[in-house]
């Protein structure tokens, strides 16, 4: 037993021997050496990922700095916050597979949005964020303010607005540890969350305009000089959790500044791992092996790549466990 290991870290080294189990130790132990050898590293979070309370163990992995910058879908972006607020809320739904049509239409009509086995409630979760952060918006846009939609969900988070909604314990957020953090976050694709539909529909209404919600072309400038800036020495590593927009938008920032800009001092990302349950077939980004990375301009020749082909919500709270130390 390693004694500066808690138990869960010594569980995986003991019993993690081969095969993907195996592919986790690998991975977790090269998360682990590009932080202490100065490095940086970047999230991405596709898939349901804060529906299913990563952030229990996330929002450490955030609150000591062993994530510098997350990638997420504007579903992860949301249903943290909303989980934060209506947790008590939520309704599982164990035999979810059995569910007829009809039964589907029942939760509809009752609010339920479902997510595999788990309802989220739209009138305390949906309504409850959107009401108070469409003030921030027309708020913001009465100043002539332009803002990302993270900075817009901080805004709220810091406000305190919701302090006394809250369902579960704070330090399970990881975006309350993100705004503690002033984190940098990069949402691609926000318009097809719930709070991107509800936004659009003010737009439609003529009560907001579309320019106050910066875009994912000044997402992906900003995330440009964000890298410049942070890939000295060591480098900036990718820990991707699912594939998707989460994770091809800012893997695609390196080719984008080598191969359309010309910066040929642009260093690769140097550390890479994706956890996906998806199976490599026709044409399939998110069952692609590392290796083809590569002939997009995104890893190098000798950045360190895993893959961890299994269930992101067992295996990403193993590999932040292992990185505590817990």
């Amino acid at each position: 037993m390693n004694q500066t290991r808690g138990p869960v870290s010594n569980f995986i080294l003991h019993h993690y021997r081969h095969f993907n189990a195996a592919a986790l130790v690998d991975a977790a132990a090269g998360y682990e050496r590009h932080l202490e050898e100065g490095g940086k590293m970047l999230v991405s979070l596709a898939g349901a990922m804060s529906t299913a309370e990563l952030g229990v163990s996330l929002a450490e992995m955030i609150r000591q700095g062993k994530v510098d910058i997350i990638s997420c879908t504007g579903a992860n972006l949301e249903e943290d916050v909303m989980n934060l607020v209506a947790h008590n809320h939520y309704k599982r739904i164990p035999r979810w597979r059995e569910l007829t049509p009809e039964q589907e239409w029942d939760l509809l009509e009752r609010g339920l949005n479902r997510v595999t086995d788990t309802c989220i409630p739209e009138e305390e979760a949906f309504r409850k964020i959107q009401y108070r952060l469409v003030e921030i918006w027309k708020d913001a846009e009465a100043k002539g303010e332009r803002c990302f939609p993270h900075e817009f969900l901080y805004r709220l988070l810091r406000s305190g607005a919701l302090r006394d909604e809250y369902e579960i314990d704070p330090k399970d957020s990881w975006m309350i540890a993100a705004a503690e953090r002033d984190l940098p976050i990069v949402v691609p694709g926000w318009e097809d969350s719930t709070l991107g539909n509800i936004f659009a529909s003010y737009v439609v209404k003529g009560e907001l305009k579309a320019m106050t919600m910066k875009s994912g072309i000044e997402y992906m400038t900003w995330l440009a000089g964000w890298y410049r800036e942070s890939s000295a020495g060591k480098g900036v590593g990718f820990f991707q959790i699912g594939g998707g927009i989460a994770g091809d938008f800012p893997i695609c920032v390196v080719p984008m500044m080598y191969q359309d800009l010309g910066w040929r001092d642009v260093p690769f990302w140097s550390y890479f791992c994706q956890i996906s349950d998806s199976t490599t077939s026709y044409g399939s980004y998110s069952g692609a092996v590392p290796n083809e990375k590569i002939t997009w301009g995104k890893l190098g020749i000798d950045t360190p790549k895993y893959i961890i082909e299994s269930d992101a919500t067992i295996v990403a709270p193993l590999v932040f466990a292992y990185v505590l130390g817990w």
